[in-house]
């Protein structure tokens, strides 16, 4: 455990690092900034999701130990919730800006089609309620 958050702390002081030593030189290269930065972030990303979930146990078994009636799965059903609302959100937000945009075009192009337009809208949007239906599943058994 320990050793991911050193990794991490390693790969922010170089992040730091270069940007510093970036914006002091005088032929400051965009291409080679946004490279290392994409390199950082490949490296910082994964570390980061590997000690969120190392990190899980620990917090399920404090919850548990907190409340002696609790049993040892209410924290994780409680991060499943919440995943499952946040990225059912994420992934409605998503298609709901690339079916809006769209249709946004095509009515512009074809008045007539606004009512078919607006019926895969209202499609992408149901992701998030199917979310929320879920995670209302999840915290009825907890």
């Amino acid at each position: 455990m320990y050793y991911l958050l050193i990794s991490v702390l390693v790969i922010v002081v170089i992040t730091v690092a270069y940007g510093i030593v970036q914006a002091h030189r005088q032929d400051m290269n965009l291409k080679k900034v946004k490279k290392a930065m994409a390199v950082n972030l490949s490296a910082f990303v994964p570390v980061i999701c590997a000690a969120m979930i190392m990190m899980v146990p620990d917090f399920a078994s404090a919850a548990a130990a907190t409340d002696a009636a609790s049993n040892s799965s209410a924290g994780i059903g409680y991060i499943a919730a919440a995943l499952s609302t946040g990225l059912a959100a994420i992934g409605a937000g998503y298609a709901v800006g690339t079916v809006g945009s769209s249709a946004l075009g095509a009515v512009s192009e074809d008045p007539t089609i606004l009512g078919k337009t607006l019926i895969y809208v209202g499609l992408s949007e149901g992701i998030a309620i199917y979310g929320l239906i879920i995670s209302i599943m999840i915290l009825s058994k907890l």
